[in-house]
């Protein structure tokens, strides 16, 4: 059985919801993952919002534009009266529900019941249209199943045996449609997974399923060797390990987090990354399974501070490296890249809000001196020390730009490079043109 994901904007229209319907409507079993609407989520919060505020007028005038809106959807999707009245009484329902809230005290607890509407009405329009058009489609409630312990992390083994229990209530359902992003909590009250959502959703169900394969549906471009709008003759990646997915998904490449696909990882459950726009194309799969010596493709990290702090009391001290960490964790600062010599250190970070006070701190150890507007360029693919060559393909690809720090073996699948943001097209167009385009 496969587990496929829709986003926000895959289901964002009547329309979006028929080209859906035909994608998963091709007779397998398999159970389908959504989202809410793509601006419901947004919509909720902002209603959340005005009841912390205590203003129910102001919630109210929003609850009603968003009824209005999702009246006009369902009038839209559906061909028949019979559906049509029988999903405007489940939503005119759940917008009823949420109306209640604007007469009591409202705390995290009513917030996230709030934002759980989203998803709930969501599935219900679709499996409510697949059914109209003859699907045996079936609607598994996330709440019965998708549970988090004390410490806010996922239950898999009461998702594994309580899902089970949901499916062979209906064994023979061609479409399980169930809602990603919500869950109860350890103590049975309405949740959400926070990181990662529906695509963390996505990950549990199929570890808890044994799925053939996870599909991930969005409406990008898949993933590009480079950013096709900066660098030329960009290729689409086909295969990641989850290693290097992982790498590139702190460059910011639109790809998953990788703590939403460690349930997939580890259950050796392979992820596909799918196109809603251009169904027919393959798409990116990322697994277990690694493609000996290949380089896969090119990220980079604009905003990047880069900080030096030279001391001669460093040599031959041990200590010196657990002061400096001490101070970056004291201001919850993380740090990105790392180069040591027997007299200093250089970091790298991308969150600058404590930026003076560090700085502070670090001037008890030694000097120190601080780059602005950098960016890191990060090489991604199968960097294992022993494939020969491939350091020199991308340093003989840098020969002409200022590189101020370098990183390399702290993983086996990327090489980093810390350079000046000015410089990041031509770094990567020329380690484009060096790994991809062989000139």
């Amino acid at each position: 059985m496969k587990v496929l994901k829709f986003g926000g904007t895959s289901v964002g229209s009547a329309q979006r919801m028929k080209e859906v319907a035909k994608l998963i409507t091709d007779g397998e079993q398999k159970i389908v993952v959504l989202s809410a609407m793509s601006g419901t989520t947004n919509t909720l919060v902002e209603i959340s919002d005005y009841l912390y505020k205590k203003n129910p007028e102001g919630a109210n005038e929003i609850i009603n534009r968003l009824e209005a809106k999702y009246k006009q959807h369902v009038n839209e999707l559906y061909s028949t009266d019979e559906y049509k009245q029988k999903t405007q009484e489940f939503i005119k329902a759940q917008f009823d529900y949420i109306r209640s809230y604007t007469k009591d005290i409202f705390t995290l607890f009513e917030e996230k019941v709030i934002l759980a509407q989203g998803e709930l009405i969501s599935t219900n329009m679709v499996t409510n249209y697949l059914q109209e058009q003859g699907v045996n489609a079936i609607l598994l409630p996330a709440l019965e199943f998708m549970r988090t312990d004390k410490n806010s992390e996922p239950d898999p083994v009461y998702i594994k045996e309580k899902l089970a229990a949901q499916l062979e209530i209906h064994p023979d359902a061609e479409i399980y449609i169930t809602q990603g992003f919500i869950c109860r909590n350890a103590y049975g009250e309405i949740d959400n997974l926070q990181r990662g959502g529906s695509d963390y959703t996505a990950s549990l169900i199929g570890a808890a399923v044994n799925a053939s394969e996870i599909q991930i549906w969005t409406d990008i471009d898949g993933m590009h060797d480079n950013d096709p709008r900066i660098v030329d003759k960009t290729s689409p990646v086909r295969h990641l390990h989850f290693e290097e997915a992982a790498e590139l998904a702190y460059f910011g490449a639109k790809i998953l987090h990788p703590t939403c696909v460690q349930p997939a990882k580890y259950a050796n459950i392979p992820v596909r990354l799918l196109n809603t726009m251009e169904p027919t194309a393959p798409g990116t799969l990322i697994s277990n399974d690694t493609e000996k010596g290949k380089t896969k493709a090119v990220a980079a990290k604009d905003n990047i501070t880069a900080i030096k702090i030279k001391s001669s009391r460093m040599l031959l001290a041990h200590g010196f490296l657990r002061k400096v960490f001490e101070i970056f964790e004291s201001y919850q600062t993380s740090i990105d890249m790392i180069c040591t010599s027997e007299v200093g250190v250089s970091v790298s970070i991308d969150n600058t809000k404590h930026l003076n006070e560090i700085l502070d701190d670090l001037k008890k150890y030694g000097t120190v001196t601080v780059d602005q507007d950098m960016c890191i360029i990060c090489v991604v693919g199968d960097l294992e020390w022993e494939n020969v060559g491939f350091e020199a393909k991308a340093l003989d690809a840098m020969r002409d730009i200022p590189v101020r720090m370098i990183s390399f073996g702290g993983s086996n699948y990327n090489i980093s490079f810390l350079i000046r943001e000015e410089d990041k097209k031509k770094a990567l167009q020329s380690l484009s043109d060096h790994l991809f385009n062989n000139k």
